[in-house]
């Protein structure tokens, strides 16, 4: 059986200011209040979507 990977996601930076699109992708990641953490499946959507709102978050 193969392991699923995954992504750590952290926001570092407030979305507060940024376009409602960037703030709804930081949303859909699960993240809600600065540095809050979330782990998700590592899907080319999921890479979509760091790559979209990468200047507000980090992966670890």
């Amino acid at each position: 059986m193969s392991e699923k990977k995954t992504l750590k996601i952290k926001l570092v930076r407030s979305p507060i200011g940024c376009k409602a699109s960037h703030r709804a992708t930081v949303a859909g990641l699960g993240l809600r209040k600065m540095h809050s953490e979330s782990v998700l499946e590592d899907t080319p959507a999921v890479r979509g979507m760091i790559n979209k709102v990468s200047y507000l978050v980090k992966v670890l």
